[in-house]
């Protein structure tokens, strides 16, 4: 009887056989779409794709880490680039208002120089106005004056003299002077004592109120003549020696 070469066991090894290799291919299969999944997850976006048609129409795991990544690396440089921007604009910011500031300066003080210069300008018109009223004051008050005329006589050399004793403040009155005039000399301007101890020191007593030479050129009234004769200068000298030595012409009662 021919064996049969379709035993249980044998049949067994066979169909484990031909599993086997179906398995080996399907692994093999499986190895290839892993390297290809593999290769398609590290390759670019932008690069081409080197798999087979088979390998594309499997479905593939992609990885979203290197995305992740990218993503934080784009934002960092976007917060970067906002951050040199705001840099950038808040010095040109600084810089325009410093620029307004210093315009603003220099408007206020050519504002300021220019109130000083009108302030000054209407000052000094005030002082012209000012000064041009009080020559026209002047002139209104200063009205011409005829001048005083004497007598060519005691009477009118008392009076010239007193005058003049009232405007350089010299004290006396016109009986105090015509009382002492008598005395000494008679109202004779000409007078000359050539005998008292005057006369003998070689000094005599000249003119109405017999003064000698060095007394009448230490108390010279400016304004009258020089000469010791002239009844006026001679009248003002002596009264204002007496006002030096006595308080006043009125207070001399005897030879001075």
């Amino acid at each position: 009887m021919p064996k049969n070469s379709n035993t249980p066991g044998h049949s067994r090894l066979t169909k484990l056989n031909k599993l086997t290799k179906q398995h080996k291919i399907a692994l093999a299969g499986v190895a290839t779409l892993g390297a290809a999944a593999l290769a398609f997850s590290t390759v670019p976006s932008d690069a081409g794709t080197t798999t087979s048609d088979a390998a594309t129409s499997t479905k593939v795991a992609y990885s979203t880490e290197p995305i992740k990544g990218v993503k934080a690396s784009v934002t960092d440089q976007l917060a970067g680039a906002g951050v040199k921007t705001e840099a950038i604009q808040a010095k040109a910011d600084a810089k325009a208002k410093a620029a307004k500031a210093k315009a603003d300066a220099a408007a206020a003080a050519k504002k300021k120089a220019a109130a000083e210069a009108a302030a000054k300008k209407k000052a000094e018109a005030a002082r012209k106005a000012k000064k041009a009223a009080s020559r026209s004051t002047e002139r209104v008050k200063i009205q011409p004056v005829a001048a005083t005329t004497y007598a060519n006589n005691l009477n009118g050399w008392i009076n010239h003299a007193l005058a003049i004793m009232k405007q350089k403040g010299i004290p006396g009155s016109y009986n105090g002077l015509y009382k002492n005039i008598m005395r000494e000399s008679s109202g004779n301007p000409s007078a000359v004592n050539g005998w008292d101890v005057n006369a003998v020191n070689g000094t005599p007593s000249i003119g109405l109120l017999q003064v000698i030479q060095p007394t009448f050129n230490a108390y010279h009234v400016s304004g009258t003549s020089s000469n010791i004769y002239d009844p006026v200068a001679n009248i003002t000298a002596a009264a204002n020696y007496a006002a030096d030595r006595y308080g006043s012409i009125d207070n001399v009662n005897s030879a001075y």
